[in-house]
Order: C-alpha cells, then structure tokens, then sequence
C-alpha cells in the first residue's frame, strides 16, 4: 500500500515537474527562435538594401567621391551589409536567367547556379533551403524587368538552434534523473509519518483487543460454570458472579480509557482553560494519595512551592498529577520512597514526581508514552495497568502546550518531569 501511495507521489511530482520544464524550455527556445529569426532578416534586408543602392551611390551621407564611408563601428542605416555574414547577391533577367552575380567570397559557378534554381523552385519571394549541407535564406527584389535575389547563409543561427534543442534535452534528462532521485527520498520521507501512523493503529488494535479479550474469556468461562450449575443457589454461585463483575469492571475502565484518548485526539474537542492554582491542586492529590502510600510502608517526601499557578483545566492536569503519582507508588519496591516537587522555573512550573525502584531501561524511554506500552508486561498486569495512564497523560499535557519526560537510573529510581506554563 505505502509502495503505491510512494510511486504515485513520485509520478505525480515528476508528471508536474516535466511539464513545467516543457513550458520553461518551449518558451525559452521559442524567444531565442523569434530572436534569431529577426536577425537573420534584419541582416537579409540590410544586405538587399546595400545591394539595391549599390556601393558607388553618391547619395552616402558623409561621401565626396561616391564612396561609402568606412565602417568604424555598428553598421547605421544599413550603409553596409553584416561583415559576419556569408552572402552574395544575384541578378536575373526576365526569364529567370543568370545575368550577373556579386559576392565577398570566392565560390563555384555551379554553386550559384545551384542556389538560384533552389530559389526560383520555392516560387516565393522569400524562403529558405539546404544546399551543400548549409542553409541558406534569400529574398527576391524585383528590379525592372529582372530579379536581384539576396543569398545568406543561417547556418550558423540554425545550428545555434539545434544545439539549443540538444541541449535542452539532455539538461532535461539529467534534471529528471535527479529528480527522481530527489523526490523518492522525499516521498519516502514523506509517507514515514503515514506509515508509522498506521503501524501504531495497527498496534492499538491489536493491543486494544488483546486486552479484551483476556477479560472476555474468564466472563465466559465463568458464565459457562454458572449455567452448569442452574440448580444452585446465587449464594453458593457468589465467587464466579464476583469474578464476572470484577472482568467486567477492568473492561469498563479500559474502554473508559480508550474513550478518553479518543476525546483528546480530537481537535474539535475544547476544554476551558483558566489559571488555577497548581500548588493547591498537587497538595489535594497528595492528601487523598497519602493512605494508600501509608499502608505500602513508602517513605514519602514532598516539597511544593506555594501559589504556583497555570493556565489550563485544573481536572485534566489533577489527572496528570494523579497518573504519576499512583504509577510512582505501584512500582516502588517495598521500603522504598516516592518524592514529589513542584518548583518554579524561570516563566513555567516545573513537577517532578520521582520513586525508587527497578528504573526504566533507556531503550524504553522513548516509548513509555505510547498507549498499551509497557516494560514489563507480567507485572504490569499484576498491578491492573493497561499502559494506558502514561499515554493519557502525555496527551492532556501535550493539549496544554506543555512538556512530559522521563528520566531513570536502571535498578535505582524512575523521575517524570512535567513543564507547563
């Protein structure tokens, strides 16, 4: 499924990036086209107008003798045809007939004629042609009763074109080449967070009916011993119903549980938040904790900075406080001790509940807030967890823009911290 989702981001990217690249490219090439071409006949028409006036117009500007003037720079006016252009002129009479011919360079006979025939073959009175692997463009002015017909050689404007083409191409190639590379290593980057979300959902019900299912069977086993036994009194049955009642209580805090991470994952869900005092609410938590710590012989230490406040739903942080109070006090060893401080830190409040015991290894720190995650599964159930408490807590907290860690000495003490502001 991810591999499907992957290459469709891959070619939808690639198909978005490649058309882009084909407008960019058309439109550069395109302007360098029109470019090229406006050139080819400005010089075209510049050449057939020097040739049409003729060099020994006395009409020049700037001329005595009927000479043009020498060219000391960017030819004005079109006085003098481009002197980087291979070009010659012809002049036919009325039947088409090579009369007389004009060129800067020394070429064959037969090439003019050659030239002429491709030009009086097109029937137009501008065009273009290959001859002897160049390409050649013309114009036909009509003189009298004959033609002068301008030649000039494009090929190297039309190979500046082609190239362009190549080159185009082949940048094209190797920027998709790239991209590709590129964009599989960012579609996979991508789709992780996809994939690890639908991992962990996968995990959470598998977890979630796992733990259903154990409370599920003894219900059923019990009701089966129940329904063996019709004829006996209710009194007699006590212990099965007890054990049915006590299953059935488990499932109800369990999917308590679940309703309530439910509820926190929503968005849409809104807690009112006011600044309380977190000082008097850790205290109560403590006085309606300190029994239960009484009766495990738990040293207990507590040190909260009076008139501590925050801003945020004084039931769902208490609920914080209680989760990591009653965990400390589940998992210290006997004779052991749980402390509990609360202590400004710079702008926030800072709670640390710590107890000595077994720790946390650090390969498990990093995932003791998932839900259904514990270190120790037999002792976790022998103490009634889920793996849930800490997965609720990290959720409230994380609703209050806040901060939950952990940090534990393996076979000495366990410290979770809580920074709110």
């Amino acid at each position: 499924m991810f591999t499907k989702l992957r290459n469709r981001f891959l070619i939808l990217n690639l198909t978005t990036i490649s058309v882009m690249m084909l407008i960019a490219f058309a439109t550069i090439y395109v302007i360098m086209y029109l470019n090229v071409k406006n050139d080819i006949n400005m010089d075209l028409h510049r050449i057939a107008d020097y040739q049409q006036k003729g060099p020994g117009d006395a009409g020049h500007p700037g001329s005595a003798d009927g000479i043009p003037p020498k060219d000391n720079g960017p030819m004005q006016g079109g006085d003098q045809p481009p002197e980087r252009s291979i070009s010659f002129t012809v002049t036919t009479d009325s039947t088409g007939k090579l009369i007389d011919k004009e060129s800067k360079f020394t070429m064959d006979e037969e090439f003019y004629s050659a030239a002429l025939k491709e030009a009086l073959s097109i029937g137009k009175d501008i065009g273009r042609f290959t001859l002897d692997d160049s390409r050649w463009i013309f114009t036909v002015k009509h003189v009298g009763g004959g033609e002068v017909i301008v030649f000039l050689d494009i090929t190297a404007q039309q190979k500046i074109l082609t190239n362009l083409i190549y080159t185009f191409t082949a940048v094209g190639i190797l920027m998709l080449i790239i991209l590709y590379f590129t964009s599989r290593f960012f579609a996979n980057r991508s789709i992780a967070p996809v994939r690890e979300a639908f991992d962990k959902q996968k995990q959470f019900i598998a977890d979630a009916s796992h733990e259903l299912k154990t409370p599920l069977t003894i219900i059923n086993t019990n009701a089966d011993v129940l329904l063996s036994n019709s004829d006996d009194t209710i009194g007699n049955q006590a212990k099965w119903l007890q054990y049915i009642k006590s299953e059935t209580e488990r499932m109800t805090r369990l999917t308590n549980d679940l309703l309530y991470l439910t509820e926190m994952d929503d968005t849409r869900t809104s807690m009112i938040h006011s600044r309380f005092n977190m000082s008097d609410a850790v205290e109560n938590i403590i006085l309606t904790m300190e029994a239960v710590i009484f009766e495990k012989h738990i040293s207990f230490e507590y040190d909260i900075e009076p008139d501590l406040t925050v801003q945020g739903n004084s039931e769902q942080l208490m609920q914080v406080v209680m989760i990591l109070l009653d965990n400390a006090v589940k998992y210290t060893n006997p004779k052991g001790s749980v402390a509990v401080t609360l202590k400004k830190q710079n702008t926030d409040v800072l709670l640390c509940v710590s107890n000595t015991g077994d720790g946390i290894a650090a390969e498990h720190l990093t995932r003791i807030f998932d839900r259904f995650y514990r270190t120790d599964n037999s002792r976790a159930r022998k103490q009634g967890g889920y793996g849930l408490g800490l997965a609720i807590a990290k959720s409230i907290v994380d609703q209050h823009k806040g901060k939950i860690y952990a940090k534990s000495v393996a076979g000495e003490s366990t410290s979770f911290y809580v920074q709110l502001s």
